[in-house]
Order: C-alpha cells, then structure tokens, then sequence
C-alpha cells in the first residue's frame, strides 16, 4: 500500500514545485490547493501500515542520512577517520561534537543519497576498517568522559570475501565486548535499518530507541525468506513473522522507545523528528550523568544478559501464558 500512496505523493510534489515557480497564476494557486489537500488525505492513509510498509519506508531513498542528523543536532563537528592499518571505510561516519555545549562523540552508518555515494559508502555495509575505526573512537570518548551517540541504518555488515579477511566476525566481536563495558553513556537511535550484527556492533548502548517506521532485526526480510523458503520473493510475508518494527521491539523490551513520525514517514517532515530525537537525547544524557561509571556499563551489561528474559516474558503475555 504504502508504495503506491508514496509514488503519487512523489508525483503531487513535483507538480507543486512546478506550480510554485508561476508568479501571480491564480489557477496554478488553486491547483496547489487542490493537490495540498489530496495529499493530505493520503497521508491519513498511512495510520496503520503493515510491516512490509514499514520496511519500505526504513529504507526510502529520501529518508535522513547520519550526516542530516549530525548537521542538525550537534554543533562543531570535527570528523575522525580511521586507523589507516588498511583502507578508510566510509561506511561509518563519525567523530566529536559538542550537543548544547556538552562534548560528545557521535557516529552512524552511512549509505549515500544516489548511486555514486552508495558505492563510495558500500551502501552503508562496515567493512572491519569500519568497525575498527567506531571502536577508536569509542574509546577514545571513554579515556575523556564524553558519552556516545549512535545512529543505526544498515542492511548489515559486508559479508564480502576481502572484509572476512580482514577478520569482519573478530571486528564486530570486539565491539560487543568492548562497548559492553565501555564507562561512559551510550545511546543508540536506529533511524533505518538495522540489520545483523552489523547494526549491533554500534548498538549496545544503555538506551536503545527506534524511529516510529525504522526496523531491526536479525537479517533482512528477503534473507529470511531465502533461508526459510528459498524464495526471496516471499519477503511481505517474512516482515509479518519476524516482529521488526519498533512497536514489537518495544513491546519485547528490545527497545527503550519509539521516537514519532509523520505520516507517510520522517521525510515528509524530518525538522519535526530532529526536535523529538533532540528532546530525548537531553533527557536520556541528564538521566545517565547522575551514574557513575562503573554503574554505567553494569547498567549497558545488565540491560543485555537479562535481554532474553525479558523477551520470553513479554511472549508469554502476548500468548496469554
């Protein structure tokens, strides 16, 4: 459903850009009247998507990037790069800025706008140069008391040949042990996909929260489809098995919250999920200055060891049990 109502949305904008450029046309007026208001109305039709619907807007083309948010919610950004042992993976985009006057170290996966960024960005998949690289700044953050903020949109991390060996498993292994204990605030936002391990590996954070549309999971639908059926094509209905979407995260006690968006998704209004994501990392940062340390990562380990109790009891009372 979703496709189809964004397709003609696409259309009713790019005739409203047009409409917009004639300078005292009454009758191009009223047709941006008329196109405003039936836009309207399929907007209204996007209250209840399905979770294919959702996973179609998790990976919309126009959906923010790192960078958006990044330019939006931080200031002074000075970017880092990596530990050049190997290749700059820009993949993962990251380094230290400061959030209302407090230093912080921020980082996300980056995929690109059109095609030529998505090949420079590997569509957003880390190689372990990547994952090296968030590591360092991790713990860069960590030597100087700065919490971490991380934004989560990838298909997973690149399973190609030259990134196993570069040793991608002992890469993203690291990470989770590494930022299991890491002593300083971690919170991680997944604002896309969030597939695999390689979403985890920036993921393991003491506040996890989702966009309203975002998904995460352990492989994507198609991959899903593949292994259980052998038919990728049968991805629709893997999205309905695989509880994906925030709200079954959130009811699974995966998450800690879902941030709202707009109808038909965060691009037909992303200053307003700016200002909610800005609302929650101040909350979120406030309420974590008051731990020390140590209880920081016993809070971040705690959170995931007893992450699978957690999850069956919620399953048992979704089961009546």
């Amino acid at each position: 459903m979703i496709r189809e109502i964004d397709e003609k949305i696409r259309e009713m904008d790019a005739e409203i850009e047009e409409l917009s450029a004639k300078e005292d046309d009454y009758a191009a007026d009223v047709r941006i009247k008329e196109l405003k208001s039936e836009k309207k109305k399929l907007l209204k039709q996007c209250d209840h998507l399905t979770p294919a619907d959702k996973v179609y807007l998790a990976r919309h083309k126009n959906r923010p990037k790192v960078d958006d948010y990044i330019d939006f919610l931080f200031d002074d950004f000075f970017i880092q790069r990596g530990d050049f042992l190997s290749k700059e993976d820009k993949s993962i985009y990251g380094g230290i800025a400061t959030f209302h006057g407090m230093p912080v170290t921020v980082l996300g996966h980056r995929k690109g706008r059109n095609i030529n960024e998505n090949m420079e960005f590997n569509f957003g998949m880390p190689e372990p140069e990547g994952y090296r690289k968030a590591l360092r700044l991790m713990k860069q953050a960590e030597k100087f008391g700065r919490p971490v903020i991380t934004f989560i949109d990838t298909p997973g991390a690149y399973p190609g040949l030259e990134a196993e060996e570069h040793g991608q498993a002992n890469a993203i292994a690291r990470n989770l042990a590494e930022m299991s204990s890491l002593k300083v605030p971690i919170i991680s936002i997944v604002t896309g996909e969030g597939s695999s391990g390689g979403a985890l590996a920036i993921g393991v954070a003491n506040s996890v929260y989702m966009l309203e549309h975002a998904v995460y999971s352990v492989l994507s639908p198609e991959g899903f489809a593949s292994i259980m059926w052998k038919d990728s094509n049968r991805s629709s209905e893997a999205c309905d098995l695989m509880k994906l979407t925030a709200q079954d995260l959130k009811n699974y006690n995966v998450i800690d919250g879902i941030i709202k968006e707009p109808l038909g998704g965060i691009h037909q209004n992303p200053s307003k999920v700016y200002r909610e994501i800005d609302a929650v990392l101040t909350l979120e940062l406030a309420k974590y200055k008051r731990m020390s340390p140590n209880e920081l990562a016993k809070n971040r380990y705690d959170k995931f060891r007893n992450m699978d109790l957690a999850i069956i009891e919620a399953a048992k009372k979704e089961n009546g049990l």
